[in-house]
């Protein structure tokens, strides 16, 4: 086996956010396609992903900026006290591929008033939910000589989705209804 600081180059693109079934909590899926055109087979990958809502990146109403008091604070404040938000932070296995693959990034919805993400996604009336997905890891692959190689990704991968906030309601809808 052997380590390189040349990987295969990684591209990450959004395909989807939708309510997912399947899961013991409430779960949107964000399906993102990972591409490499260097000619590798990549082996697996173990990624590392964080996922943030964007706030700054969306207009709100009336009554939303009222219920965003509590996150925010007043709206005269939100020029310096709205930022990014951490809505999930794990890990993902990347199974074997050649070119491209399709993965799922499942993001847990609360009604836990304690987490201030779920405060943000309460308040929000309609639209969508302005996220930043991160990437970072390791890419094992073959080399030029068919043998193992290693690398780490760095965390200049992201991509930005736009999560429907009817996605959200669905998917807390489903695991608790009324």
């Amino acid at each position: 086996m052997q380590t390189s600081a040349s990987a295969p180059a990684l591209r990450f693109r959004p395909l989807s956010a939708q309510a997912a079934r399947g899961y013991a909590m409430p779960t949107i899926e964000l399906i993102v396609e990972v591409a490499s055109d260097s000619g590798y087979e990549v082996r697996t990958i173990t990624l590392n992903v964080e996922v943030r809502i964007a706030a700054q990146r969306r207009q709100y109403g009336e009554s939303e900026r009222d219920r965003l008091g509590e996150v925010f604070g007043d709206a005269s404040q939100w020029p310096k006290s709205m930022r990014s938000l951490q809505w999930m932070r794990g890990s993902i296995n990347v199974p074997r591929f050649s070119g491209s693959t399709q993965i799922r990034i499942p993001l847990p919805c609360t009604y836990d008033f304690d987490v201030v993400a779920s405060k943000y996604l309460i308040a929000l009336e309609a639209g969508d939910i302005p996220v930043d997905v991160l990437f970072t890891g390791t890419i094992f692959y073959c080399g030029d000589d068919g043998g193992l190689q290693i690398a780490m990704i760095p965390w200049d991968g992201e991509v930005s989705f736009r999560v429907p906030v009817a996605a959200w309601r669905q998917a807390v809808d489903a695991a608790f209804p009324e």
